[in-house]
């Protein structure tokens, strides 16, 4: 397409000027001859057996003399500008419209033979040498009492039909230029709305590939190059977006490896030089075992969340009671709430609330919903989880009264190790992960996941599941 289409199309449109003066110097040419030929001919047919049954037959009946036909013959001749004959069979000229009436010389067509127009009425030629050019020559036969006396015949020359022909070739001429010039019309539309923006687009992708995804095109159309612009505009804005997501990842994945490693090594280092006096081991000890345990949370989640991104979701999918999962969830924090004295309160509707999920993935959704809500409320606060039925779905609420979230930063939650500025200093083992592999399992289930804060009054996740389908029904 590069450098090639414009003039491919260029070359398309002249191909198709010269074709177009092609068919009209040749089938048009020779269509528009054959047709004023036959026109002349019917013309001429029309006048010739007109004065076979006027003038001619009068004048083989001794109804009148040769010189009142000569002169009726002298005035067509100058109408129709044809010459006219009155020969006999024998092909003796009785009268001719353009010589002197002459009785004394006889002249002789010689070889004359009227069947010399095969089943037609007229024959091309210079009717058995009589003519120097080409004729158009038309037999009437003139009758009396059942019987052929003689011939008007009537010569009219092949040249004059050509020029003719190419008065008419002429004006074909012209219309066809008039033709090509306006389809230049079409040309400029081809420049303008299509070629101009194609090379556009073939110059943004050339950046593209270059890796300068921050070059920006505009193409002003509402059609589907204008569509196709738009699109790879748009896909380029993803790339580039995506590329500084993948050096944020690159960057904070380094940042949270780097803390840990940093604080391990340093306390190895200060136990083996003897900084750190041995009765003094057990406690940095367990800072290391600490910090571990933080790499190897860290670890877990940027696999499952590489997986949830290369295979996508796989759910096993099953009727259970969510009421039951939240119930058990809930319990494996006891520990932690009664450490922080905090406590957890359930609002769950009925006994059993049977939901249609993979019971695996939403016992990872409740757990880091609820580890977080312990993490960042206060002490002696409570946590509610209640769950609700409204139109065939299932909401789950976890709602705290902690530091809540800031407004400006709601929407950057959902991204990877994402933290903000309050949470830092209280959320020493997390990875800023757990609530994108949430939302994550959510969205694989064809559900949303929401959340309402305010900043210094708690924060609160609502989450939907589908109910699970009757087993009665059809």
């Amino acid at each position: 397409m590069r450098k090639t289409l414009y003039l491919k199309f260029l070359l398309a449109y002249f191909i198709f000027g010269f074709f177009g003066f092609m068919v009209v110097a040749t089938f048009v040419s020779s269509m528009t001859m054959e047709h004023l030929k036959r026109e002349k001919a019917d013309a001429l047919y029309r006048e010739a057996t007109l004065i076979a049954n006027t003038y001619a037959s009068d004048l083989y009946n001794n109804e009148t003399s040769l010189d009142t036909v000569k002169k009726q013959l002298d005035a067509l001749d100058t109408y129709l500008s044809a010459n006219l004959w009155i020969i006999n069979p024998s092909g003796r000229m009785i009268l001719d419209s353009q010589s002197p009436l002459d009785v004394e010389t006889e002249t002789v067509i010689t070889d004359f033979d009227p069947t010399v127009t095969e089943n037609t009425y007229y024959t091309i030629g210079n009717f058995f040498d009589s003519f120097l050019e080409e004729q158009l020559s038309v037999f009437a036969p003139i009758t009396s009492d059942y019987k052929v006396r003689g011939y008007v015949v009537i010569h009219y020359p092949i040249s004059s039909i050509e020029t003719s022909c190419n008065s008419l070739l002429n004006i074909s001429y012209l219309m066809l230029i008039i033709l090509f010039l306006l389809s230049m019309i079409i040309l400029i539309f081809f420049t303008e709305m299509v070629y101009l923006p194609l090379r556009k687009i073939t110059e943004a992708t050339e950046q593209y590939a270059a890796g300068n995804m921050q070059y920006e095109f505009q193409i002003d159309s509402e059609d589907e190059i204008g569509y196709l612009g738009a699109t790879i505009s748009y896909m380029a804005s993803e790339i580039a977006r995506s590329e500084d997501d993948q050096k944020k990842f690159v960057a904070n994945v380094s940042h949270d490896f780097r803390s840990p490693l940093t604080s391990i090594k340093g306390y190895l280092e200060a136990m083996l030089d003897g900084t750190i006096p041995p009765e003094l081991y057990e406690k940095y000890l367990t800072i290391v075992l600490n910090e571990t345990d933080r790499l190897t949370k860290l670890t877990n989640s940027l696999l499952t969340l590489n997986n949830l991104n290369t295979r996508g979701i796989m759910l096993d999918k099953s009727f259970f009671d969510i009421n039951k999962v939240i119930r058990n969830t809930a319990a494996s924090f006891e520990g932690t709430c009664k450490n922080k004295t905090i406590a957890i309160e359930l609002i769950l509707t009925g006994d059993e609330l049977l939901v249609n999920a993979d019971i695996g993935k939403i016992q990872q959704v409740l757990y880091n919903l609820l580890d977080n809500a312990i993490k960042f409320s206060h002490p002696d606060s409570i946590i509610k989880i209640e769950t609700t039925e409204k139109h065939n779905k299932i909401f789950v609420s976890v709602k705290d009264s902690g530091i809540g979230i800031p407004k400006d930063n709601l929407k950057l939650i959902w991204d990877r190790f994402y933290k903000s500025d309050l949470s830092r200093g209280k959320d020493k083992k997390g990875t800023g992960l757990g609530l994108s592999i949430t939302k994550e399992i959510i969205h694989a289930h064809g559900e949303h996941i929401n959340v309402i804060s305010t900043e210094g009054v708690g924060t609160e996740f609502i989450f939907s599941l589908p109910v699970a389908a009757d087993e009665n029904e059809d």
